[in-house]
């Protein structure tokens, strides 16, 4: 190996043009280790970050929009602050009622927000969410992580719950509601 770091071609090692695939895999970035209990959802709304995370930060506001198409909130409890509960039901489009709790672990206006959602503050599948507002031109690209406590959860809320594409149309939701501009 040079003094540079890098080491020279040899016959076992490949050459510059022939490293290019090699240099390639090296800039990937590694994957997540909760990569298989993740669902990943994003979405570019038309308005920029403060608008948007207002959207997510006011039960006015949340109330008309969160949850995939079809779907109500009815809210019994909110306080957005790190520690802050919002215990809420969802009123699916067959009138099955959904019991829905947060609390927010992590609060960074207007770029972040953490938070842990379950059916009760002592629901043991709980997962942990993440969503981040990143300036995209005059828009905004909305990005909700959530990572699931196991793979099966994970499957689960997939499978059974299509949370995948609940989480686009939520973020859908959120777009048009945004659109419309927000009420003062």
């Amino acid at each position: 190996m040079s003094t540079t770091g890098h080491a020279a071609p040899t016959a076992a090692a490949p050459t510059p043009a022939a490293s290019a695939e090699h240099a390639t895999t090296e800039s990937v970035p590694t994957p997540s280790p909760t990569a298989d209990r993740e669902v990943v959802v994003s979405r570019v709304v038309a308005a920029p970050p403060e608008r948007v995370f207002e959207a997510f930060t006011e039960v006015r506001h949340l109330s008309r929009w969160w949850g995939p198409d079809g779907f109500t909130t009815t809210t019994r409890a909110f306080e957005f602050r790190v520690d802050g509960e919002w215990d809420f039901v969802m009123h699916g489009p067959d009138g099955t009622d959904y019991p829905e709790w947060i609390s927010w672990t992590e609060i960074t206006a207007p770029e972040r927000i953490t938070f842990r959602h379950g059916e009760r503050r002592d629901d043991p599948n709980a997962f942990e969410s993440v969503l981040t507002f990143t300036p995209d031109g005059a828009a905004t690209r909305v990005e909700l992580l959530t990572v699931f406590p196991t793979v099966e959860l994970r499957d689960e809320a997939v499978e059974k719950y299509h949370a995948a594409e609940g989480g686009r149309q939520t973020l859908g939701n959120l777009a048009a509601y945004v659109a419309e501009g927000l009420p003062g």
